[in-house]
């Protein structure tokens, strides 16, 4: 027997959800994310009935879809030990599910989270397919240091065993579905690849590879870096339930220019999500540039309080029910609406802009900021730059002088000139580019480590 099996990526927090079309025409879920419609889409399209769906741990970085289906009419089986404060039906350690004919066993792999739970899909005796959500990952294994530093090493000693012990019985030409990957800070340095084979991991994952356990902790604390600050909270909110919102997500409300003016003078966060550029050219004062992509979400999260009233200056053609589902998606739900009529009704009638410099990297008479993650910084910098990661940038700790900050290409770069603007600093430069440009124009060999 066969199964198809969908993935719905977020390239943006590095994460996938799947969809096993089941052999009775039914369908199941692993890890959705809050937005339901391309899930009831997709089982609309196919002729499926999406009956169950599973969570494999608490999820620190999303919030969970598992609500929104159930609403229509899923079953959501979650880890007993999630302790969930709504409906939903729990799964010990070696439960079994039965659906179309196949098994669903939740195998215990604690370590990303203690509740965690991976689901092995068979056939009989067949192993059809392992959704390993935050433990076993392409290349790398879940980080273990998202639930406290006291809980750590308990952790992660813990995530060393489970491995042993979850795939000791299992073949090597097994596909392995993780929901953690490329791009999520969830992870100790996955891949790019998505999806893997047991056989490939036991061959090439080095945290496979360690058989000391002492060894493997080791080299697991040394691979952890940063994380979003909106990770502390979306474990209790996943655990007692956010809101339902169906097919009526909110849209992006209006605001016109005095109520707007008001609302940022009493506090709301400014959050500009025009192209770097557009922000550079002119924007609201003390505006946070986060532009609108595939990242918007994770730098939110990571920069403004999850409780701060949000206010946007938009650019014209941008997607706003996009952007309303990104910050739904990580629980940022006080969006205090849109200026009407964009950056031009906030200059029209004579109120200050700001604008700030931009140049292709080169060589300069500035000090250099990398503001880019540990990681980057290591397998590749320009020589007598300062690194300071943005999620983490303090204008305290930066010479007092004219400062050009860089990234890779120039968004980062350009919410880090916002984060020194807003604290008073009025001496920034915006970098488009990064070290590899800059070796390119120079000529010149960046540094390693």
């Amino acid at each position: 027997m066969t199964i198809e099996v969908i993935p719905f990526v977020d390239p943006g927090l590095g994460n996938s959800s799947y969809m096993v079309g089941l052999p009775d025409e039914r369908a199941l879920v692993i890890d959705p994310r809050r937005d339901r419609s391309p899930y009831l889409y997709e089982a609309e399209r196919r002729g499926w009935d999406i009956v169950a769906t599973t969570e494999t741990h608490l999820h620190a970085d999303f919030i969970s879809g598992g609500r929104e289906l159930q609403a229509v009419g899923s079953a959501l089986y979650a880890p007993a030990g999630s302790e969930l404060a709504f409906d939903h039906r729990p799964l010990e350690p070696g439960g079994e599910v039965t659906l179309g004919g196949l098994t669903l066993t939740a195998l215990p792999s604690p370590g990303h989270t203690p509740e965690h739970l991976s689901y092995l899909l068979s056939d009989g005796a067949r192993p059809l397919a392992l959704f390993s959500g935050g433990s076993l990952l392409v290349g790398a294994v879940a980080r273990t240091d998202l639930i406290s530093p006291e809980r750590t090493d308990e952790l992660s000693r813990l995530m060393f065993r489970s491995l042993r012990t979850v795939l000791a019985r299992l073949p090597d030409d097994l596909a392995v579905f993780p929901t953690h990957g490329a791009g999520s800070f969830c992870t100790t340095g996955s891949g790019e690849e998505r999806v893997t084979t047991l056989g490939r991991e036991r061959a090439t994952n080095p945290y496979l590879l360690v058989e000391e356990e002492d060894e493997f902790v080791e080299m697991l604390l040394e691979n952890l870096g940063t994380y979003p600050d909106y990770y502390r909270h979306l474990r209790e909110r996943n655990r007692s339930g956010a809101r339902i919102y169906g097919d009526t997500q909110p849209r992006l409300e209006t605001v016109e220019l005095d109520e707007f003016d008001r609302l940022r003078q009493e506090g709301a966060v400014v959050v500009d999500t025009r192209p770097a550029g557009s922000w550079a050219g002119g924007h609201v004062p003390s505006s946070l540039s986060i532009p609108l992509r595939d990242e918007f979400a994770l730098w939110l999260g990571w920069l403004v309080d999850i409780e701060a009233s949000v206010l946007f200056v938009t650019g014209r053609d941008q997607d706003r029910q996009g952007l309303v589902r990104a910050c739904l998606g990580i629980g940022y739900e006080n969006l205090a609406g849109e200026l009407t009529g964009g950056i031009q009704a906030w200059s029209a009638p004579g109120h200050p802009l700001t604008s700030t410099a931009r140049s292709h990297i080169g060589v300069l008479n500035t000090q250099m900021i990398d503001v880019r993650q540990t990681s980057e910084w290591e397998a590749g910098h320009i020589p007598g730059v300062i690194h300071a990661e943005l999620g983490s940038l303090d204008a305290a700790d930066l010479p007092n002088r004219s400062l050009a900050v860089h990234c890779g290409h120039g968004d980062r770069a350009s919410t880090a000139a916002s984060l020194l603007e807003r604290a008073g600093r009025t001496d920034v430069t915006v970098m488009i580019g990064g070290p590899d440009d800059w070796a390119t124009a120079t000529g010149l060999p960046l540094e390693m480590g």
